[in-house]
């Protein structure tokens, strides 16, 4: 006989999860990248709030969002309005409790946090900076400051925040997916109701996804760990349950 005695393999969820604790260095480019892109814009328009470079652009998109402003497309836009205001915080507090019920703490305390910087430190503290004017006669309550939007950064960081938290990695593809058709609609949104420029949904979009992404990129290992200690929990008490009395 052999001297050597064979190692037991690795079984494919201790692969998984060793792979999900490694932090993607592909996830913190993309996040760089988008919070880049929404500096560079800031800085952009902070530079001539009343004629950036790209406001003739932006002038000519408002124009194709002239109108009518009725049926279908207004119902959509309603709705949308209604999900990025003060109304539609009933969406990330739903997630927090089912975060808590469940006992995920980290998850909890990852979400919390997120949503606080993305929407509160990062939208506001450009909207302060800049303080852009927003396009003339919106047709909703609006705030100060129209660059960035707070509507397509909440849509983008609660598309990222809900397919780190909730998503299995198998179907995310197709999360991301809907989530861009998600996030592209709220954007196009704030632009038919003459409530942003496009440059002021794009900065917007680029900061709430790469807020989201690059606290993704810190915190996955711990992340990774919470969702690996739940996995083996409901296995101990699947397995329990199997057991004849």
């Amino acid at each position: 006989m052999s001297r050597h005695t064979l190692a037991p393999a690795a079984s494919p969820a201790t692969l998984t999860g060793a792979a999900d604790r490694r932090r993607r260095p592909g996830v913190l480019l993309l996040a760089v990248l988008l919070l880049g892109a929404a500096a560079a814009l800031a800085l952009t328009v902070r530079a001539d709030i009343e004629n950036p470079p790209f406001q003739g652009a932006d002038e000519r998109w408002l124009h194709w969002m002239g109108g009518p402003h009725e049926g279908f497309p207004a119902a959509v836009a309603a709705v949308l309005n209604w999900f990025g205001g003060p109304p539609g915080i009933v969406v990330p507090l739903a997630l927090l409790v089912f975060l808590l019920v469940r006992r995920r703490w980290v998850s909890a305390g990852f979400l919390l946090g997120v949503y606080l910087a993305g929407s509160m430190a990062v939208v506001q503290g450009l909207k302060h900076l800049v303080d852009r004017p927003r396009p003339a006669n919106p047709m909703v309550r609006v705030d100060h400051g129209s660059f960035p939007s707070g509507h397509a950064a909440g849509a983008a960081l609660l598309v990222v925040l809900v397919g780190v938290l909730l998503v299995p990695a198998a179907r995310r593809r197709a999360w991301w997916t809907g989530g861009a058709v998600f996030t592209l609609a709220m954007m196009w949104s704030r632009t038919w109701l003459h409530a942003h420029w496009l440059s002021d949904t794009l900065a917007g979009a680029a900061a709430g996804a790469g807020t989201a992404l690059l606290a993704w990129w810190a915190f996955s290992p711990a992340l990774a760990r919470e969702r690996n200690r739940a996995r083996d929990r409901n296995r101990d008490r699947d397995r329990d349950r199997s057991r004849p009395a």
